[in-house]
């Protein structure tokens, strides 16, 4: 019975080419009951640090199986592709060895094992170098779902030796938190890496380049106030700049690696009230 049904497949191919279309076929026809997930295939060309963080947000919701991930701007150099296996044999990791795979790899438990995909009778012939994930990873994905062991594709490597991620770290600075944008989502939230027990307090002032804004922690983003800039925990567990139906992300100027600031400012008083001053009213006599 082979271990694996599953294929999860990330990309920086897009749909405007075949790209994505021909791995789907290379694998039906080596694993025909394999099934091809597709996590995502709009990471931005050559972008893996941004392949490597979706991965990592994506990995702990994915199926066991091999997860096929491929932002490979060192296609035909000699940068590595190599097969990761974590828990023991739970999944295995299928790209190139540039740093795309290490966060997910790290957030699913590490490497057990490694190998590098050397083997070309688990690969297609390849009139040219350029489509590993056609040529290589897709049927070395196919034929472990058929039940071939990660020894047989290739030598192994030492798992010390994968080349890292670089994930940013937010910093401190004083009661300032000087943060990083990660990710931009389709709805303009900005992801900071930035976790809610590192801004005590709910209202920050938010300075990035000439931009200063006063942000507010919010519960979801229907209770950011109309005009007002949010701090959502997000799905992932990372603070996100939000705003109630519109892009924060344009509204501040904000794209994947830009730095901001954020400092703490008094919270309101529960129960504060503003006196208000009525004008003093002249009787004629």
């Amino acid at each position: 019975m082979p271990r694996y049904d599953t294929i999860s497949f990330l990309s920086d191919y897009g749909h405007e080419d075949e790209f994505v279309g021909v791995v789907h076929s290379v694998i039906r026809d080596i694993a025909p009951d394999a099934r091809v997930i597709d996590l995502t295939h709009g990471i931005p060309p050559h972008d893996t640090r941004a392949g490597g963080l979706a991965l990592a947000r994506a990995v702990q919701y994915v199926a066991p199986g091999v997860i096929l991930a491929v932002v490979d701007p060192g296609v035909g150099t000699s940068r590595r592709a190599v097969a990761v296996e974590v828990g023991d044999g739970a999944g295995v990791f299928l790209g190139p060895d540039n740093g795309l795979l290490a966060p997910a790899v790290a957030m699913a438990g590490g490497a057990t094992r490694a190998v590098e995909l050397r083997d070309p009778s688990f690969h297609l012939p390849a009139p040219g170098p350029t489509f590993a994930g056609r040529d290589v990873f897709a049927p070395v994905a196919a034929h472990l779902c058929t039940g071939v062991e990660l020894d047989e594709l290739g030598p192994a490597v030492d798992t010390t030796t994968l080349l890292p991620g670089v994930l940013p770290v937010s910093r401190s600075e004083g009661e300032v938190v000087v943060a990083e944008v990660l990710w931009v989502d389709r709805f303009g939230n900005a992801q900071l890496n930035v976790g809610p027990d590192e801004l005590p307090g709910l209202r920050h002032t938010l300075t990035t380049g000439t931009v200063v804004r006063t942000a507010t922690v919010a519960g979801t983003y229907g209770e950011v106030p109309p005009g007002g800039v949010g701090l959502v925990v997000d799905a992932y567990g990372l603070m996100s700049l939000a705003l109630d139906r519109h892009s924060a992300a344009e509204e501040l100027g904000l794209e994947a690696g830009a730095e901001l600031r954020l400092a703490p400012l008094a919270d309101e008083p529960s129960g504060s009230s503003t006196p208000l001053a009525f004008p003093t009213v002249r009787r004629e006599t």
